[in-house]
C-alpha cells in the first residue's frame, strides 16, 4: 500500500526521537531519515523502524521484526543482513511426566507419588541447569501440587474407611 506524506512524517517523528533518545547515531538517524522521504510504502517505512521503539502515535503496520535497508539508488543493489530467529528451549521431560502423573494421581495412588519426585527433580534441574523453560516450571510445579492433593486425598480415603 502506498504511504502518504503524514505517513512520512510519523516515521521522521519516530526517527528524531529514537536519535534523541540516543537509540541511532547521526548517520544512522541522517540516513534513515533520507530513506523515509523517498520511500513509497507502508513496508518500507515500517522497515526503517522496525528496530526502534514506537511512539504511541505511530499507526505503522506490523512487518518482519528484522530491518531490512533497502538502496537509496535503485544501481546499488544491497542484500538485506541474514535474519536468525530465536531458538526456543524445549519444556523439560520430566516436568511434563509430573503433570501427567499428577494428574492420574488422583484415581490411582501410586501416580501420585511419582508426580510429587518428578516435579521436585523438574524444578531443580530447571533452576540449576538451566533446562527447559518457564512453561516447564508451571507444568512441574502443577504436577507436584496435584501429587500432594492425590496423596492426601487418598490417605484421607484410607484413615475413613479403615476405621470403619
Amino acid at each position: 500500500m502506498l504511504a502518504s506524506d503524514a505517513d512520512r512524517e510519523r516515521t521522521v517523528d519516530t526517527l528524531k526521537t529514537a536519535y534523541a533518545e540516543g537509540r541511532l547515531t547521526a548517520d544512522e538517524h541522517d540516513d534513515r531519515v533520507g530513506r523515509a522521504y523517498v520511500s513509497r510504502t507502508y513496508g518500507e517505512l515500517a522497515a526503517l523502524v522496525a528496530d526502534l521503539p514506537q511512539s504511541p502515535g505511530a499507526m505503522l503496520p506490523a512487518v518482519s521484526p528484522v530491518y531490512q535497508p533497502f538502496p537509496p539508488y535503485p544501481s546499488q543493489a544491497v542484500s538485506p543482513p541474514p535474519y536468525y530467529p530465536v531458538r526456543q528451549k524445549p519444556t523439560n521431560g520430566l516436568a511434563v511426566a509430573s503433570l501427567m502423573c499428577g494428574l492420574a494421581g488422583i484415581p490411582l495412588c501410586l501416580p501420585a507419588v511419582a508426580a510429587i519426585a518428578l516435579g521436585h527433580i523438574a524444578r531443580w534441574q530447571i533452576r540449576n541447569n538451566g533446562e527447559g523453560t518457564e512453561g516447564g516450571k508451571g507444568a512441574a510445579t502443577g504436577g507436584a501440587v496435584l501429587g500432594y492433593l492425590g496423596v492426601v486425598f487418598w490417605l484421607i480415603l484410607l484413615l475413613t474407611t479403615g476405621s470403619g
